[in-house]
């Protein structure tokens, strides 16, 4: 007999079974949604990601000199849903007294072309803490802050949001949450 009709026919079924997968309508990849789709709309996945929680664990002065002061601010990240999110950036602003004194992020967005990566996987089961340090110059021209720095009695404010999507890049739809901690 002739090869080329076992490879034929080897083709053939090959096809048959990726179309029945492909239309056969149920679910084969669910991230958050049980909506019986591949690929959920964006308006399914919205409605369907609980937004995480983020917390102020703690920021305390690690050093202060007369040139400079070395802060770390800990987030404690908690994940509602029953499937993982993966937390893809944390932009914060830290104010003492109602003066900006200090952006950070803890994280990066993916942007072009993407060569690594630098996000978060937060599970449901057990939140994630995140620390950064930060250092602050002393400029000299903010004598009350830097002597609330020595004192160890700085009156912090921490504004922020955080960037973050479901754990398959498949299942569509950015979110973004916004935080304040007094």
């Amino acid at each position: 007999m002739n090869p080329k009709i076992f490879v034929g026919a080897a083709v053939a079924v090959f096809a048959v079974i990726v179309g029945v997968i492909a239309f056969s309508g149920s679910s084969i990849i669910s991230d958050v949604s049980d909506t019986g789709t591949f690929f959920p709309s964006s308006e399914q996945v919205q409605r369907d990601v609980l937004p995480l929680e983020i917390e102020l664990e703690d920021l305390s002065i690690v050093e202060v000199t007369d040139t400079e002061a070395t802060l770390e601010i800990v987030f404690k990240v908690s994940n509602p849903n029953s499937k993982s999110v993966i937390l893809q950036l944390v932009k914060y602003d830290i104010y003492e007294s109602g003066v900006k004194l200090k952006t950070g992020q803890i994280g990066e967005r993916a942007e072009g072309m993407v060569t690594g990566s630098n996000y978060f996987i937060i599970l449901n089961e057990q939140p994630t803490i995140l620390h950064d340090k930060i250092t602050i110059k002393n400029s000299g021209n903010t004598p009350e802050l830097w002597s609330a720095l020595m004192n160890n009695a700085p009156q912090w404010q921490v504004k922020g949001e955080a960037f973050f999507n479901l754990s398959s890049m498949l299942s569509g739809g950015e979110n973004q949450i916004t935080f304040e901690f007094p």
